[in-house]
């Protein structure tokens, strides 16, 4: 059984302004995957908007542990859950800790 999908799946440009407006990145970058998915379960017959990988570096998550900044981001990013997201790979880029 193929699932249903909105009319209008998220975007890379969604997701973007989400996590700006959010979470004031200092660098981010969104990339759509969809395609690379096709086929696979929760995958559109589009090949977009399903499957996306978020490289990211912001304040609000230097110092949270792993899960509690994938918390973060996923809770950021709910609106594009419920339009159809439907994977998302996190790469957070932590600031190192400066020495005392």
């Amino acid at each position: 059984m193929t699932p249903a999908f909105p009319r209008s799946l998220p975007s890379a440009e969604l997701i973007e302004a989400l996590l700006r407006a959010t979470l004031a990145p200092r660098r981010l970058e969104v990339i759509d995957e969809s395609a690379a998915h096709a086929g696979h379960a929760g995958a559109s017959p589009s090949g977009r908007g399903t499957h996306f990988r978020v490289r990211i570096a912001a304040d609000r998550l230097d110092g949270l542990s792993r899960v509690a900044a994938h918390r973060v981001v996923y809770d950021a990013l709910r609106p594009a859950f419920d339009a159809g997201l439907h994977a998302l790979a996190l790469e957070i880029e932590r600031q190192p800790a400066h020495a005392a």
